[in-house]
């Protein structure tokens, strides 16, 4: 299993334009297949006739935010192991801590590099799959 190539991702992001960005970056210099919602809700709903392969969640969102989407998306029975990062401006040593207690495999900060964050991304899924 620890050859498996990452190539679908779920991404849930409130903000259109960060969203939109990230989207395109991962595509188009990642080669990934990106699934974009804007709320948890959104993405709950349709995650698994996607089957993401991982999770990449905005933890500060109205509503839902990343830990209750999380969460909602474990509880499918197919996503129950599906590996997560979260993406937030709030990354003091504590914040990142709990996320990861969570089961987050990483935090990336923001705001993010769009040309590199494709790269952060494989790199998080490979060392996971180690």
């Amino acid at each position: 299993m620890a050859n498996v190539t990452l190539s679908r991702i779920l991404y849930v992001e409130d903000d259109a334009d960060i969203r939109s960005v990230a989207t395109f970056a991962l595509e188009t210099l990642g080669g990934f297949t990106v699934a974009g919602f804007e709320s948890g809700a959104q993405a709950i709903a349709a995650a698994a006739d996607f089957e993401p392969q991982m999770l990449l969640l905005d933890v500060m969102m109205p509503g839902m935010d990343g830990p209750t989407t999380l969460i909602g998306l474990h509880a499918i029975p197919a996503l129950k192991n599906a590996p997560a990062i979260f993406m937030t401006a709030k990354v003091q040593p504590q914040e990142v801590a709990r996320y990861m207690a969570m089961g987050a495999l990483d935090v990336i900060a923001k705001p993010f590099d769009p040309m590199a964050l494709s790269d952060l991304v494989r790199g998080i899924w490979e060392r996971q799959r180690g």
